[in-house]
């Protein structure tokens, strides 16, 4: 009897977890879609140093987004988690994490506009970053933790597919010249604060989940707990958003503008894999089951090989149609280069918080990019100072950087004897 309990239960599991795989899937089907659809037509209507500069202003604020997630997204996942039988603790968890949100959304708005007011770089362009600052407020609300946590992830695939549905045909009714270059933050921004604000609508009606406002005892608790997460994300933008952002800095938005281009082909890549690690990391965490992730670990990797193969060799024809030749062929090479550190970042992600993180590791996972962000850092100051930036170079240093977050991640895995469970 209790053999059979045992198998339904895992029968159980295999099934949650391959649902929120699948809806996380269909989520992010449309996150690579959507953007292969506005990105050629932006890059055409607002040419390419327009295109920079709004991807600069993006680059900028995607440090304040980091902010005022301070980590939670995988600090609270795991704690709704593993106390999602707990009623009161889960209410004290949802409770703290957005005051403290709250908190971190005004303390960002102060030094985003000393920043803006301050420098002749941004106060050039003043409206443009203070209108791109709407989607912090939106990434800020968005409880992607509580619903990753439950291991209810169609709540975010609906919204989430539905707001940038809406925002894609907005893109295309609105933007049909560069003086239209604010309606494209403006209406991203505006999209994220409504699906937002009817996420938590649906945790409220959905799951019962009330606010309360907890202690301050509490609250700097769940602050402390989330740190080593907030350092975490920290290092990974400064070797990942940063590049865009320096490449504004010390080049020009048309550069800016080539660079952006294939990075976010390279991020949509990327983001492929996204619901196999948002669905891995609470259920590792919860059951423990490292023989399912090692199956799952293979054939990801397998399957990531084969799909860099194909577009190095194919990558020139996607770009020929996508874009103009003359763009295409600045954004190529850069893209190739992308392709190479794509082979790294798919196993060290799945190294990282799914299987380091959810185990219990999660130092060792932080560690890793505190590391690479450090290596980064150092070689982009070299770049600067040798005068020898350009949009390969820093390319470049995404591999090296890479490399070595896989490589401290893998030495933990072996250290710990992770991989033997």
């Amino acid at each position: 009897m209790k053999k059979k309990l045992k198998s339904l239960t895992k029968t159980e599991d295999k099934k949650r977890l391959l649902s929120n795989f699948f809806s996380l899937s269909v989520l992010q089907i449309f996150s690579y879609i959507l953007p292969l659809l506005t990105l050629p037509y932006l890059v055409r209507v607002l040419g390419v140093e327009t295109f920079g500069l709004v991807s600069f202003a993006a680059a900028f604020i995607t440090f304040f987004n980091i902010l005022v997630d301070y980590g939670f997204n995988l600090s609270a996942t795991r704690e709704v988690s593993v106390h999602r039988e707990n009623k009161d603790k889960i209410t004290e968890i949802y409770s703290s994490v957005l005051t403290i949100k709250f908190i971190l959304i005004l303390v960002s708005l102060v030094v985003f506009s000393f920043i803006v007011f301050t420098f002749d770089k941004f106060s050039s362009h003043m409206e443009l970053y203070f209108v791109t600052f709407i989607s912090v407020i939106g990434q800020a609300l968005f409880p992607l933790w509580f619903f990753q946590g439950m291991e209810r992830m169609k709540y975010i695939t609906i919204i989430n597919i539905s707001s940038r549905v809406i925002f894609t045909i907005a893109l295309f009714v609105f933007v049909h010249q560069e003086s239209d270059y604010l309606l494209v933050p403006l209406l991203n921004g505006l999209g994220i604060v409504i699906g937002s604000l009817y996420a938590l609508y649906r945790v409220k009606k959905d799951f019962n989940q009330s606010f309360v406002l907890q202690s301050i005892d509490t609250m700097k608790l769940h602050f402390k707990d989330s740190s080593q997460f907030f350092l975490s994300r920290v290092s990974v933008s400064l070797y990942t958003s940063a590049n865009a952002f320096v490449l504004g800095l010390f080049t020009n938005n048309t550069m800016v503008g080539y660079y952006s281009i294939a990075e976010k082909l390279y991020m949509a890549m990327q983001s492929l894999y996204g619901p196999i690690t948002q669905a891995l990391y609470p259920y590792v965490a919860k059951e423990k089951n490292i023989k399912l992730f090692k199956k799952i670990f293979y054939s990801v990797v397998g399957l990531n090989i084969l799909g860099v193969v194909f577009l190095y060799f194919f990558g020139e024809y996607i770009f020929a149609f996508l874009f103009t030749k003359e763009i295409g062929m600045e954004s190529i090479s850069v893209f190739k280069i992308f392709l190479l550190a794509n082979l790294i970042v798919v196993p060290s992600i799945l190294m990282g918080y799914p299987l380091l993180g959810a185990l219990g590791f999660s130092q060792y996972a932080n560690m890793s990019v505190i590391t690479g962000s450090i290596l980064h850092l150092m070689g982009l100051f070299l770049l600067v100072i040798t005068n020898t930036i350009t949009i390969y170079s820093v390319a470049s240093m995404v591999i090296i950087t890479e490399l070595s977050v896989l490589g401290v991640r893998t030495f933990w895995i072996k250290e710990n004897r992770l991989w033997q469970k």
